[in-house]
C-alpha cells in the first residue's frame, strides 16, 4: 500500500480472480500503487451468486473507494457471465462502470501486435489476440477433455508412466520413488488409494516431481515433458493461425506457475514455437495478470478522471496479521548491528511464550493430523 498522499483520479481497481485465489489491485491516475491484497477462489464456474457477491464484497470493505473496475474472472466465457459479474458489481459499487473478461484477456494484457497467450499452470490454455481487437482461443476444455501441457497433465502422465514400466518390467523407476514420497505411500498399490482421493490441484502438485527427476536425466520424466512442451507449442502456433497468416510476425507470451517457475521447460516450449512459427518472437511474462484487468479498466469513461484527491491509508484487513510488516522492524538497515540481534532474539523468545500458553490446542491438532494419517494417508 502506498503512503498516505495526494494522489490522481480516476483511482482504479483491477480484480484477477482463478480457481485458486483472487487478487486485487488499486493504482492511481498515473497507474501508482495505492493498495493490494488477495482473496480466495474467483472462478465464475465454481462460485454461485452467493459466493461471488461475498468474495466481491470483501474486496469493497477492504479498499478505498475505485472510480472504475476492471475485472478478468476464470469462467467468465460469455455475455451472460458478464452480465452476471457486472450484477454483481452493482450491489457492492453503486453506478460503478466496470469492464469484466476473462482471466486469459487480462493476463494477456493490451497489445500493439498480434500476440498469444500460452498459459500452463494447473490447466493450460492458448489466448491470442490482434491489435484491432479479434480474439482466438485453443484449449481451456478443463482437467478431463484437455489442459494439455498442463501441471495436472504432467503429474498424471508421470502417476501413468510409472506403473506402465512397473507392470511391463517389474521395476519401480526413480520417478516412481518421487511419486511415491510425494503422495505418502509406501508401495505402488498404495497410489490407487491416493489418485481416487486426490483433486485435480493435488495431480498437478506432482508435476514438480517430474520436473524434479528429470533435472537427474530420468528418461520417463524427459520424455513426458518433451510430449508437453510439443503439445503447447501446437496449440500455440494452431491458436495464431487463427488469426493471422502463418509466417507473419506474433508474439508468444509464456505464463502461468508451470511456464513461469519452470526456465528450462519454458524454454523448450519457446524452441518447438520457433519451430511451427518463423520469425516469432516469445517471451516469459513478467508483470501480474492484475495490472492487465487495470488496463481494461482504463479504457472506459471516468466522469471524475483528472480532479485529485487523497487516499486514505486503510488497514488492509485480507492480508493475516502473521503476514503484515512487524513495525519493530521496519528500519533494520538503520540500527546497530547488536540491537537488531537482540530484537530477532526478543521476537523468538515472545513467539516461544505464546506458542507454549497454547500448547494444549496444539497438541490437539497434532492427534487430528496423526489419526488423519493413520486412516487413509491424507489431511
Amino acid at each position: 500500500m502506498a503512503d498516505k498522499g495526494t494522489f490522481e483520479r480516476p483511482f482504479v481497481l483491477g480484480i484477477e480472480g482463478g480457481g485458486t485465489r483472487t487478487t486485487a489491485l488499486l493504482v492511481d491516475g498515473r497507474g501508482r500503487e495505492l493498495q493490494r491484497g488477495t482473496f480466495g477462489p474467483g472462478n465464475l464456474r465454481l462460485l454461485d451468486d452467493k459466493q461471488l457477491l461475498r468474495l466481491l464484497r470483501g474486496i469493497g470493505k477492504s479498499f478505498d473507494q475505485p472510480d472504475v473496475i476492471g475485472l478478468g474472472l476464470a469462467g467468465a466465457r460469455n455475455e451472460r457471465d458478464r452480465r452476471r459479474v457486472r450484477g454483481a458489481v452493482a450491489k457492492v459499487w453503486k453506478e460503478m462502470p466496470c469492464a469484466v473478461t476473462h482471466d486469459l484477456e487480462v493476463a494477456l494484457g493490451e497489445v500493439t501486435m498480434t500476440a498469444v497467450l500460452v498459459l500452463s499452470g494447473t490447466g493450460s490454455c492458448c489466448f491470442g489476440k490482434k491489435a484491432d481487437g479479434r480474439t482466438a482461443k485453443m484449449g481451456g476444455w478443463g482437467h478431463v477433455l484437455g489442459d494439455k501441457g498442463s501441471g495436472f497433465e504432467i503429474g498424471l502422465r508421470g502417476l501413468k508412466a510409472v506403473v506402465f514400466y512397473f507392470d511391463r518390467d517389474g521395476k519401480w523407476t526413480q520417478l516412481g520413488e518421487r511419486l511415491l514420497a510425494a503422495t505418502g505411500g509406501n508401495e505402488p498399490d498404495d497410489l490407487v488409494d491416493w489418485v481416487a482421493n486426490a483433486g485435480k490441484e493435488a495431480v498437478a502438485a506432482l508435476a514438480v516431481e517430474v520436473f524434479a527427476a528429470a533435472k537427474r536425466r530420468d528418461r520417463i520424466a524427459c520424455d513426458i515433458l518433451k510430449g508437453a512442451a510439443a503439445s503447447l507449442a501446437k496449440d500455440a502456433a494452431d491458436c495464431a493461425q487463427k488469426l493471422v497468416a502463418k509466417g507473419e510476425e506474433v508474439e508468444f507470451v509464456l505464463a502461468g506457475g508451470v511456464l513461469c517457475n519452470q526456465p528450462v521447460f519454458a524454454k523448450a516450449v519457446g524452441s518447438e514455437i520457433r519451430k511451427r512459427w518463423q520469425g516469432a518472437r516469445v517471451r516469459v511474462q513478467k508483470s501480474e495478470g492484475v495490472w492487465g484487468a487495470v488496463e481494461i479498466a482504463r479504457g472506459l469513461k471516468v466522469v471524475r478522471e483528472g480532479k485529485r484527491a487523497t487516499a486514505k491509508k486503510r488497514r488492509d484487513s485480507a492480508l493475516a496479521s502473521t503476514e503484515k510488516r512487524n513495525s519493530r522492524s521496519a528500519h533494520l538497515d538503520r540500527i546497530p548491528l547488536k540491537n537488531a540481534v537482540e530484537l530477532m532474539l526478543g521476537e523468538e523468545l515472545g513467539a516461544a511464550k505464546a506458542a507454549r500458553a497454547e500448547s494444549g490446542k496444539i497438541a490437539r491438532v497434532a492427534g487430528w493430523v496423526a489419526k488423519a494419517f493413520k486412516e487413509n494417508g491424507r489431511l
